[in-house]
């Protein structure tokens, strides 16, 4: 149907590009590969009406030949990034955008943000991978970004998927798959490590002020070295943003230095996981045989991370110590953040001397029994005002419950008694859990893609007690502990 001489599809869309102006040193000109006879597999119809796409673009068939990269959006500058990182704690080199290919950015009410197609085809950063992305993998990218989103969690996001019957081998061979990904922006700690590493400071420069410039104008407000400022501003929210996934036992598997947002988003979802049965030592990716990523460990590996983002700077700032400096407000900011936010799961309505033990003793009920995280908050939260048998019965120890839930009331007592409706809104009901990713995939395989949508808009409203969606919430199936997840997609 589309041919080489095919206008590109115009949606409508106001590019600016800011990104492909800094020039071929940062990126690499990239079209798409396209695939054969796609279809949709999932849209996210709000996040298309929050970027100022046409209502009907999900009806339009020359929307998803582009949203699978077989047609040029007109005003997009296809390219792919060039970075470089750590991964699993040991330098890479130079890695890049191997699979996701830069459309360019838009202008939408909520300000600029970039599209960009992941699984759209071999780039120059590919190294020994093919470019492409599989179905499995990119439904669960699709349903996590915007469950992320829903929860409160920053975060990319994922306007659509799209799936072709073209192979693609990874285990075995599968179906490829593509994924529109949205952000403000995709610039990675990597990126300012690539040209530290290759001693390419004028670019370093070039990099840190486009940051600067516009994302964190704050920076060249406040006195001293404004990358440094930098290096703080990234910190903080680095910090906010590991307190929020602990406090819903959301697993990265991945925390490698080119997987970490400037922007303090969740980026790269691969091998993640929402924690069924609590453990702290919990390694969600098949892949991470030493746990270096395991869910326990992911506050001092961003702080790891965040270190090299810092040696990354050095050349930029007057001498290690200021980058030191820059990095040490994390080491309060993220207990004070997971402190907030698991008071809220407790209903606490401010920090008090005692809340942490109190917090701890729980977690570690938890542990000792392997208590479904999610279900044992929301339990915890429907009990205010009712009655705590529901979350009581998730224990066999009964007694230690019975004692810290004692401790717990007079907690409550003591601040005037706890907001039902507010630890419900800490205490999501429903989490994109393993296993409801998985059966939504298998479906999705056979040619059914409605699970995937009921499983999306549930997600959207994870708070809520909706008809018809107690399966989502329920327990996990004894099966579900067996799905293994690794860095393959």
């Amino acid at each position: 149907m589309f041919t080489a001489a095919t206008p590109p599809h115009d949606l409508g869309l106001t590019w600016r590009n800011r990104f492909a102006d800094l020039g071929e040193s940062f990126f690499s000109p990239t079209p798409p590969t396209p695939l054969p006879a796609p279809h949709w597999v999932g849209f996210q119809h709000t996040l298309a009406q929050d970027l100022g796409l046409p209502p009907d673009t999900h009806l339009n068939e020359a929307a998803l030949q582009a949203f699978t990269g077989n047609l040029p959006l007109a005003g997009s500058q296809p390219l792919a990034s060039v970075y470089s990182g750590h991964q699993f704690g040991h330098w890479a080199g130079q890695l890049g955008d191997g699979r996701a290919i830069w459309l360019g950015e838009i202008d939408t009410p909520a300000g600029p943000m970039e599209l960009q197609l992941k699984g759209a085809g071999l780039t120059p950063y590919s190294r020994m991978g093919d470019g492409r992305a599989v179905l499995r993998s990119s439904i669960r990218e699709f349903l996590a970004s915007e469950a992320m989103h829903a929860l409160g969690i920053p975060t990319t996001r994922a306007l659509c998927v799209t799936g072709s019957p073209a192979p693609v081998r990874r285990e075995t061979v599968e179906t490829a798959a593509v994924v529109t990904r949205v952000a403000p922006s995709f610039i990675r700690f990597g990126h300012f490590e690539h040209f530290a590493a290759n001693n390419q400071v004028d670019e370093l420069r070039q990099l840190a002020d486009f940051v600067i410039d516009h994302h964190y104008p704050e920076c060249r407000q406040r006195e001293g070295n404004p990358y440094a400022h930098l290096l703080e501003a990234v910190s903080a929210r680095t910090a906010e943003l590991v307190a929020q996934w602990q406090a819903v036992g959301f697993c990265h598997g991945v925390m490698n230095t080119d997987n970490m947002s400037i922007l303090g988003l969740t980026i790269d979802y691969g091998p993640f996981q929402f924690m069924d049965g609590f453990n702290p030592a919990h390694i969600c990716n098949h892949s991470d045989s030493g746990g270096r990523y395991a869910y326990h460990r992911q506050p001092n590996i961003a702080y790891w991370n965040l270190f090299c983002m810092g040696q990354a700077l050095l050349p930029l700032m007057d001498d290690q110590q200021q980058a030191l400096d820059a990095l040490e407000p994390y080491k309060t900011l993220f207990p004070e953040a997971l402190q907030r936010r698991m008071g809220a799961k407790l209903g606490l309505s401010s920090v008090q001397p005692g809340d942490a033990e109190l917090t701890e003793a729980f977690m570690q009920l938890l542990t000792r029994e392997r208590v479904d995280f999610t279900i044992a908050f929301r339990r915890l939260a429907n009990a205010v005002g009712d009655s705590l048998t529901p979350v009581r019965d998730l224990f066999i120890d009964r007694d230690a419950f019975d004692a810290w839930a004692a401790r717990w009331q007079d907690r409550l007592q003591a601040q005037g008694g706890a907001d039902r409706e507010a630890m419900r809104r800490a205490n999501p009901r429903i989490v994109l859990r393993n296993h409801l990713g998985e059966l939504a995939i298998r479906r999705s395989r056979e040619g059914d893609h409605s699970e995937v949508d009921r499983l999306l808009q549930a997600l959207l409203a994870p708070f809520d007690d909706r008809p018809g969606e107690d399966d989502l919430a329920a327990l996990p199936p004894d099966w579900a502990s067996q799905i293994e997840i690794s860095c393959s997609s």
